[in-house]
């Protein structure tokens, strides 16, 4: 399973980076605005400092609701860099534009995923990423990793390449979770990808070792 981390903060991704484990990026306008960058122009160079960061795909969102304007600005964000993933919106224009840039070798990630019809839909019209979210269904009451699961169900039935992107990732046992049921990448906070370091016996043992060590080389 890839390990995207959702962020725009450079700090936290070149630590995410730093641990060897990271596959790329994702972000969106809610988190461009909590680092306060603001302005076209601030945004577009926030996306290529990104990309010089890693090495993977940048999950890049587009603002635009009309699919006029959702090409014009994804063609843009597209030619920033070629890491740039094309992210659009669950909506009628949101599909044509995945088909749409599909058909011109341009990866995109369909987000705002609740549903497997939703899924089915993207895949269909060829889209890189479906992003379904697990932390806001589990948020209602719905069980988000059981569309993961369904999701995963319904791509293996037909051979879509679409990748599953499980996205508004919590905590670590949704990362656990998520990988056991055939997520092909989890999009979460450095939190989660942390707590999968941890377990008491790790460092009970690491303790032990270091104590016996010491006993050992006085």
């Amino acid at each position: 399973m890839k390990f995207f981390i959702d962020t725009a903060n450079l700090a936290q991704i070149k630590e995410a980076q730093a641990l060897g484990v990271l596959d790329g990026v994702t972000t969106n306008p809610s988190l461009m605005a909590k680092e306060g960058i603001t302005g076209k122009n601030n945004i577009l160079k926030h996306y290529v400092d990104i990309c010089n960061l890693v090495e993977g795909d940048v999950s890049a969102e587009v603002n635009a609701l009309d699919f006029d304007g959702m090409v014009k600005e994804g063609e843009e964000l597209a030619e920033l860099h070629d890491q740039i993933v094309v992210k659009l919106p669950m909506t009628k224009e949101g599909v044509m534009a995945a088909k749409y840039f599909s058909d011109k070798g341009i990866k995109t990630n369909v987000t705002l995923v609740f549903s497997v019809g939703q899924a089915l839909l993207a895949a269909k019209a060829g889209a890189t990423y479906v992003s379904p979210f697990v932390g806001r269904l589990d948020d209602i009451s719905t069980d988000g990793l059981n569309l993961i699961q369904e999701i995963r169900e319904v791509y293996d039935n037909y051979g879509y390449e679409t990748q599953i992107l499980a996205a508004s990732v919590r905590h670590t046992m949704h990362i656990v979770n998520c990988a056991k049921i055939g997520a092909d990448v989890m999009t979460g906070p450095l939190s989660a990808i942390y707590g999968l370091l941890k377990h008491p016996l790790t460092d009970i043992g690491l303790a032990q070792f270091v104590a016996d060590f010491e006993k050992g080389n006085k």
